[in-house]
């Protein structure tokens, strides 16, 4: 009889490590969320188009944001694309984009120490005025007081 498979043996992890993702994903598509992650899998859904959406603005978030060239890409009309990409992110395309650019913003003050105005244009903003007053709506502060504030929780 052999003995059971066993997280703490290395030899046993890789053979554990394929059951245990099968298995959250079979937790996932079993569970209260597994309807829509279906759809957003199925090919041709509305919901994967809109995931192809996305993934197109995960790469290139720092670029001008033509809601049409978003559209063409999901195989989608404009207001079709609005509708669902509001449905499965809670935001619209631009709101999402921005989102995108300013928690890449705030990632990049953290790690490069680079100034506000240059982290600004870096992600696509084309107006620091306006960088600083998104940033601040979204996380509660100006850029700088935000990171020191940041830094600060870190050492403290």
């Amino acid at each position: 009889m052999k003995p059971a498979l066993r997280a703490d043996r290395p030899q046993d992890i890789a053979v554990m490590s394929g059951l245990i993702h099968r298995e959250i994903l079979y937790r996932l598509a079993s569970g209260a969320t597994g309807n829509r992650l279906r759809q957003i899998v199925r090919l041709g859904s509305p919901s994967h188009r809109v995931a192809k959406a996305i993934a197109w603005l995960r790469t290139h978030y720092t670029e001008r944001l033509r809601v049409e060239q978003l559209a063409e890409i999901a195989g989608m009309g404009v207001s079709a694309l609005h509708r669902h990409f509001q449905e499965l992110t809670t935001m619209s395309p631009l709101q999402y984009q921005k989102q995108l650019r300013l928690h890449d913003a705030r990632r990049l003050l953290l790690t490069d120490e680079a100034e506000a105005a240059t982290v600004a244009i870096r992600v696509g903003y084309e107006s620091v005025t306006q960088f600083s007053r998104e940033y601040r709506r979204l996380f509660g502060a100006p850029p700088t007081r935000d990171i020191k504030g940041l830094r600060d929780e870190r050492v403290g």
